[in-house]
């Protein structure tokens, strides 16, 4: 029995890994002479998606020969494996920025002699950490397994494709927009590594040659198969996640999913859709495994005392409030034809973002084409776009999740959406 379960695992991890290098090649390079412009500029740095998968895949067929659920003996022993790999990799990220601020300092008149225990010390981290991942891999894919189970995401009694994710450093990616209206028209994977300087002048390159909007953001998760997942030190963010992806996984082998790249409106749909999947599941979990780690609710402000003169405080920043505002802003302005004007407005705001604690690099035209496509919260970069508050509405009208994600996931259209919303 354990080598079918195993079998019927693997062959249809290897069939949705067919599947997505087949959905890869189509979505993330479609053709058109704008396209290829764009890829005079990247396609050196391109990050090579097939390759990176095969070796992913690779290392999970390794793990499962080498017996890397024997490990796990019980679900408080499971739990302790993924503190443990936390906190390491906090472990890690604190001795990474120890070594940077080492050659960084003026003082330091040999940085190589005075670094040396740090580095000896990040090796022996290094390797205690690649041979806990796996283990602490495998833990998180069963518990989001047996979360997506108990929500009723299954067939058969196991969700499918099976859970596997791969924590590794996540490519950039350039998203292109026109000038004269916010759309996302391309995304181009690029390395992991690049500099703010990198970005800039690869940005500046591209807007002067094509008059188009272009903004190299960080992603924290890809929905390839395994999907790949940030590197992180919150479990809560972790879940979410990894759950977000493998919705993803979920939706490809979908009509919803298949048509990502046909429409921005689809694409808002497929990420808000995901997004809320990804906070629900990973919530559960949480509840489940890790109780201790649930986030407390808001504090409550309790009422203030009547004054006859009530100081006038000024209200708090809300970003959300504030992006959109923006949002909403630059479309009208944009509407209008006023794209230079439009474009110094998203700058002066983002000072003002940037004052109040929000490192923006960059607020374009590309920025609110990304960000606005995760809508699962009212607000924010999206502006007064229906798409996402039609997914909104209609997981309010669906009774479960799985309800929710098993109609959602036959659309193809954001009329069709539209149309559910309204027979509720």
């Amino acid at each position: 029995m354990r080598l079918f379960s195993s079998l019927v695992h693997w062959s249809g991890t290897l069939f949705v890994l067919l599947m997505g290098i087949l959905l890869l090649a189509y979505s993330t390079v479609p053709p058109g002479d704008q396209l290829e412009r764009v890829r005079a500029f990247t396609r050196h740095i391109e990050f090579d998606y097939v390759t990176w998968t095969l070796n992913a895949l690779g290392g999970k067929i390794r793990d499962g020969a080498l017996g890397t659920q024997t490990y796990l003996v019980n679900e408080q022993f499971e739990r302790q494996v993924v503190l443990d790999y936390i906190e390491l990799v906090e472990r890690v990220q604190r001795a990474e920025g120890h070594l940077e601020n080492i050659f960084a300092d003026p003082e330091v008149s040999n940085p190589e002699l005075a670094s040396a225990l740090v580095r000896r010390q990040l090796g022996e981290m290094y390797a205690e950490r690649e041979q806990l991942a796996p283990l602490a891999e495998a833990v998180l894919q069963n518990q989001v397994t047996t979360t997506v189970a108990e929500l009723g995401l299954t067939y058969g009694g196991q969700p499918f494709p099976p859970v596997l994710y791969r924590t590794t450093p996540l490519p950039t990616a350039l998203i292109i927009s026109p000038r004269d209206v916010i759309r996302q028209d391309y995304n181009i994977s690029l390395p992991p590594d690049m500099t703010a300087d990198e970005r800039t002048i690869l940005e500046e390159q591209v807007d002067s040659a094509l008059d188009i909007s272009s903004l190299v953001v960080n992603v924290g998760g890809i929905g390839l198969y395994p999907t790949m997942v940030m590197q992180s030190t919150s479990l809560n963010w972790l879940a979410e996640v990894i759950s977000h992806e493998w919705t993803h996984n979920f939706l490809t082998l979908r009509p919803l999913g298949v048509s990502y790249m046909k429409s921005p409106e689809l694409r808002t749909i497929n990420e808000t859709a995901a997004s809320i999947a990804g906070k629900e599941i990973g919530s559960a979990l949480i509840e489940r495994y890790y109780p201790d780690m649930v986030p407390l609710p808001p504090a409550e402000t309790p009422d203030a005392p009547e004054e006859d003169e009530p100081a006038q405080v000024p209200p708090p920043f809300d970003f959300r409030t504030e992006m959109r505002n923006t949002r909403e802003r630059a479309d009208d302005l944009l509407a209008e034809g006023k794209i230079d004007e439009a474009e110094d407005y998203m700058e002066t705001r983002r000072q003002v973002f940037w004052e109040h604690g929000y490192r923006i690099r960059k607020l374009n035209q590309a920025y609110f084409a990304f960000y606005g496509a995760y809508a699962d919260l009212p607000g924010g970069a999206a502006g007064e776009d229906p798409v996402g508050e039609a997914v909104r509405s209609l997981r309010a009208e669906s009774s479960t999740l799985a309800d929710f994600l098993k109609h959602i996931s036959w659309m193809t259209s954001f009329e069709q959406l539209q149309k559910a919303v309204e027979e509720g």
